[in-house]
């Protein structure tokens, strides 16, 4: 019998494996580790929400299997969000499905859309689920620039006249885990009609729509018109209403898409517990005053970790949306690369990041810092980052944990 797998063997380690012994191991020794790694939400999640979830629990029927694409009533409290915050009018019969969250709706659909050998075009570095949702899938994927602009758009060019076969899909998240950058209505215009053109699906990760702090609100790529022709978006509460246990999330758009999605999922789920869908229903059709609550501290979060980090000697830049900050590797430690920048700082300094590497192969100079820490333990963790890099201040050739440099 083979060692492993197949799928598997396709699947590189996941890089918290490296870091969460080192984080354990601490812990366990009674050092805080002030964790800026996992994008974990640590808000409650508004009462309300969590009134509907109880009120719903108390009725016995609504422990019965629930319905796969998610109930009428949720499906249609998200058509009627869209309908709110884009101006984007969709049937929630045929043009919305409930996932169980983004993540799971993304993998669901390279399923159900993916051919052994089929190409899609995948921002790199990008949330790994882009990626790996294909490659699972049997299809190859093939590195785009995260940053939407002129650069992107002949690298698409190039990437369709030059793969065999033509990709099928495109895959697009703005704002942009974990590089925070964000895309306007110019540049969704320019991609739906090259797509259009060249038959191409587009699958848009838009789940940090309003986790926004600088300039408008980050569009949806339905607002083009012509984009249901090609189009799929997918949303997420756990970020929006710090639901992120819950497992909540939906596709919209073209209906070809959403139709072959709803079927995968037949197969695979019987849908979210229906309290969390009703619950979830609550939160869409209520008042935003949660929402802007919510956006408010991560606002306050970044300027702290901004600021404090940049006095700390690490120049941080600041992200315009998401929850993270996409942060390059300090100059004395570049040679390190990120996973053993990452390790080392956990084990010396009690901080812990996610490696970029994690996120792609040109994520290696950089690592990410989630917003999931109150003000004052990141300052903390500030003042931590400050003594470790000057107790190496000295050592031009900093030496990874385990001896090797990339």
């Amino acid at each position: 019998m083979t060692d492993e797998f197949h799928r598997i063997r396709r699947l590189p380690p996941y890089v918290f494996e490296h870091i969460n012994p080192i984080k354990a191991k601490a812990r366990a020794a009674g050092v805080d580790i002030i964790d800026l790694g996992m994008g974990n939400p640590d808000l409650a999640t508004p009462q309300h929400i969590v009134d509907k979830l109880k009120e719903t629990v108390e009725n016995p029927r609504t422990h019965r299997y629930s319905a796969s694409k998610g109930i009428k009533g949720l499906r249609k409290a998200q058509a009627s969000y869209y309908g709110r915050r884009f101006g984007v009018k969709l049937d929630p019969e045929t043009q919305v499905v409930a996932t169980l969250g983004s993540k799971e709706g993304f993998a669901n659909m390279a399923q159900a859309i993916t051919a052994p050998g089929d190409v899609v075009l995948v921002p790199n570095p990008t949330y790994p689920i882009h990626s790996f949702g294909f490659i699972m899938s049997g299809g190859t994927v093939r590195s785009m620039p995260a940053e939407p602009g002129e650069e992107f758009m002949r690298v698409l060019d190039r990437a369709v006249r030059h793969s065999i076969p033509k990709p099928i899909a495109l895959i697009l998240n703005y704002p942009s885990n974990p590089t925070a950058y964000v895309a306007d209505l110019d540049f969704y215009r320019e991609v739906v009609k090259y797509c259009r053109e060249n038959e191409i699906f587009i699958l848009s990760d838009l789940a940090y729509a309003e986790i926004y702090f600088d300039g408008n609100p980050p569009p949806s790529i339905l607002e083009i018109p012509e984009a249901m022709d090609v189009a799929v978006e997918f949303t997420s509460l756990s970020k929006t209403y710090s639901m992120p246990g819950w497992r909540m999330g939906f596709a919209v758009g073209n209906e070809k898409l959403i139709s072959a999605l709803a079927r995968v999922k037949s197969y695979l789920d019987y849908g979210a517990f229906t309290p969390i869908q009703v619950a979830a229903a609550a939160a869409l059709n209520g008042a935003d005053d949660c929402i802007a609550d919510v956006r408010e501290i991560y606002r306050s979060r970044r300027d702290v970790l901004v600021e404090s980090f940049t006095r700390a000697g690490w120049d941080v830049p600041s992200p315009p949306a998401t929850m993270f900050a996409w942060a390059p590797i300090p100059e004395p430690f570049a040679h390190l690369g990120s996973l053993e920048f990452a390790k080392l700082l956990v084990a010396e300094a009690g901080v812990a990041v996610a490696p970029g590497v994690g996120f792609g192969e040109y994520g290696d100079n950089y690592v990410r810092l989630a917003l999931v820490e109150n003000e004052q333990r990141i300052r903390q963790a500030a003042r931590a980052v400050k003594k470790f890099f000057a107790t190496h201040a000295k050592d031009s050739n900093v030496v990874p944990l385990n001896g090797n440099t990339r």
